[in-house]
């Protein structure tokens, strides 16, 4: 029997997704286009407002694509399914946020897909890289990514020599966002995903969409076009219920209930 390389784990409005391939947990072609389905129907579902994406075993989160998969026919540039490589990294409109908790090695394309999450908890244990340098190619996707995330000169000695950092120094350079002990890891990131599932839906789209869309703005032509509703996620905050429950809890001194519409 194939074991399926996902695991998945529903509680109330939290999605757990476990990328379960042992050794490595690498990413193939199948275990992409799952993914991507996997992240689609969070995206699509109303009831789920948190992911989490954790990799299985204590020495993996993922080493990225499946080099033996790959030396055995599987194709480097076949199709990933939706949402690109690991689902998340190309996924259209997804306007929730996402935690990665990183339980182990997360190097090349696992780092990437680490990247595409909105919250990094990790391990102590936990090391980064990309070392695709030393096979003669390139982490495209890190290549866009990194150098804006943490310092310029710190993310272009990553892509130039693929050398390993620490938890610690991964933090220190701000590329996560807390540490833990391996054993306290998921328990930090559920809570985490609790405190941010009890939150209004509505206004982490409208973050989310805004911080895409402002990345390669101005800052007047960004704020212009929030201010004009012009965005499909700020349009659905201004004229919704939820932005009506806040002011009323605020002047009754409740704490408002969030329906995401």
């Amino acid at each position: 029997m194939i074991q399926c390389p996902i695991k998945i784990k529903r509680d109330d409005h939290v999605l757990e997704v476990t990328l379960d391939r042992p050794k490595a947990n690498a990413i193939d072609l199948i275990t992409s286009q799952i993914m991507g389905d996997v992240f689609t129907d969070f995206r699509d579902d109303p009831k789920l407002r948190v992911a989490i994406i954790t990799g299985a075993g204590p020495k993996f989160f993922c080493p990225g694509w499946d080099l033996k998969a790959a030396a055995d026919g599987d194709e480097v540039d076949g199709d990933y399914g939706l949402g690109g490589f690991g689902g998340l990294q190309e996924l259209k409109n997804l306007n929730k946020p996402v935690i990665a908790a990183i339980n182990g090695i997360c190097c090349g394309g696992g780092l990437e897909l680490a990247l595409s999450a909105d919250i990094i908890f990790a391990a102590d244990h936990a090391q980064f890289a990309l070392p695709e340098i030393n096979s003669g190619t390139v982490a495209d996707a890190a290549s866009i990514k990194l150098p804006k995330r943490i310092p310029y000169h710190i993310a272009m000695e990553m892509l130039f020599t693929g050398r390993w950092l620490s938890a610690e120094e991964a933090a220190r350079w701000g590329m996560i966002n807390q540490i833990h002990a391996a054993d306290q890891l998921m328990n930090e990131a559920r809570k985490m995903a609790m405190v941010l599932a009890s939150g209004p839906p509505l206004v982490y789209a409208a973050i989310k969409e805004i911080v895409r869309e402002a990345e390669n703005m101005k800052f007047q032509d960004a704020l212009d076009k929030i201010t004009s509703s012009t965005l499909p996620t700020v349009k659905a905050l201004y004229t919704s219920e939820d932005q009506l429950e806040g002011a009323k809890a605020f002047t009754e001194k409740r704490d408002p209930i969030w329906k995401g519409k």
